[in-house]
């Protein structure tokens, strides 16, 4: 293998290991360099890890490996990649350093870096903003979305979406109406407000008058506007809607992790051990 590589092509639109981001790179590249430099059991460190290719193929590969990002967006996001690809187990082989996991840790992150704040409160959930979201003052109320689909049994099964906002400072009542107006604007099915402080009982009172959605599919009702806390989401509440292998979130899914086709590269230098 030369110095100049030219038979692995870029990611393009269509491609299925592509996430949306915008420097992603093909695990195919970054194969060749891990294995090329490194022995199962080492360690990679990528320190700028965008959406986690690096990371991807290190597991996949038998490597330890340590990623570092800026963003909570992209934390979010390797860590449903590496879900996606390697199962639900994969979570307790690493941990996640810097991110909240108190209310005193997001109430600290909230003051810091508010849009911080409003990404990682819609990861808590399974969701992230769609890239025109992430426009800072470009959300138009909303901060996150969900998709979902809960009509199985029928022909037309149309794609309906849960739409998130998140506030991080005082709540107000007209917090609850501006959803409300958004909920009917963007014809969703769900509309939840995740709030760093606690509503009062007047708020919650004008989120269960907005009804329920019934879902055709699960012949159940889930409430169209409801509250969540941050206090809440970090103890295991979750979302009340159709049950999640019924839905989609915004995250484009990483295609199930198969094991490298080549064997382990050698460097010209490396010496054969005895």
């Amino acid at each position: 293998m030369g110095s100049v590589w030219t038979d692995i092509p870029p990611l393009n639109s269509q491609a299925q290991e592509r996430l949306g981001y915008p420097t992603q790179k093909p695990e195919t590249l970054l194969e060749r360099v891990i294995s090329a430099s490194s022995n199962e059991g080492d360690t990679v460190l990528d320190p700028f890890c965008g959406c986690g290719t690096a990371v991807s193929v290190a597991q996949r590969l038998g490597r330890r490996w340590v990623g570092i990002d800026i963003t909570h967006l992209a934390i979010t996001l390797i860590k449903h990649r590496l879900k996606d690809a390697f199962g639900d187990d994969v979570a307790k082989s690493y941990e996640t350093v810097g991110e909240p996991v108190s209310l005193f840790d997001a109430e600290t992150l909230a003051l810091q870096d508010r849009y911080q704040f409003q990404w990682w409160a819609v990861g808590l959930v399974g969701a992230r903003p769609t890239p025109k979201e992430q426009k800072k003052g470009a959300d138009k109320g909303i901060d996150g979305r969900l998709y979902f689909h809960d009509e199985a049994f029928k022909k037309a099964d149309k794609t309906k979406q849960v739409i998130l906002s998140v506030k991080s400072g005082h709540l107000k009542a007209t917090d609850v109406r501006d959803l409300r107006g958004v909920l009917d604007r963007e014809k969703a099915e769900i509309g939840v407000l995740i709030a760093l402080e606690e509503p009062s009982g007047p708020m919650r009172t004008e989120a269960a008058s907005v009804g329920f959605y019934d879902s055709p599919g699960w012949g159940r009702k889930h409430p169209r506007l409801q509250i969540l806390t941050i206090a809440e989401l970090l103890a295991g509440k979750s979302i009340d809607m159709p049950p999640i292998r019924q839905t989609s979130t915004t995250f484009k899914k990483a295609p199930r992790a198969k094991k490298a086709q080549a064997p382990q590269a050698r460097l010209p230098f490396d010496v054969e051990e005895e």
